[in-house]
């Protein structure tokens, strides 16, 4: 891709819960252990600012990290490309980011081939 990361990790509400906080940096050393390229957003702001940021960066996936999501054993993410939102399980996140890049990559390869015909 051409963003210069391949997720953002968002982590909510790190200041008030360390349980949030530990996950997230788990999650982002077990996502940088796969190689994946990641920037982990955990300032101390608002949701809205660092989903912002996110897009203004352009980063074709998001992964959100909060407290309700943990309790349900699952990770927030958003394709910036679509828009489109779901979840994925805790105990699959690195294969499932893994498997979000190798489509969205796809999809660019894509365009720029038929971009190559015309």
């Amino acid at each position: 891709t051409i963003a210069p990361y391949q997720v953002m990790l968002v982590s909510l509400a790190t200041q008030r819960s360390p349980e949030v906080a530990e996950a997230a940096d788990r999650i982002y050393q077990d996502l940088r252990n796969a190689g994946i390229e990641v920037l982990y957003d955990d300032r101390d702001e608002r949701a809205g600012v660092k989903f912002n940021d996110a897009d203004l960066l352009g980063i074709p996936i998001r992964l959100t990290v909060g407290g309700k999501g943990l309790a349900n054993g699952i990770v927030e993410r958003k394709l910036r490309r679509t828009g489109e939102s779901g979840e994925i399980a805790l105990d699959s996140l690195v294969a499932g980011v893994q498997e979000l890049i190798a489509g969205e990559e796809a999809v660019v390869r894509a365009l720029l081939k038929e971009e190559k015909l015309n």
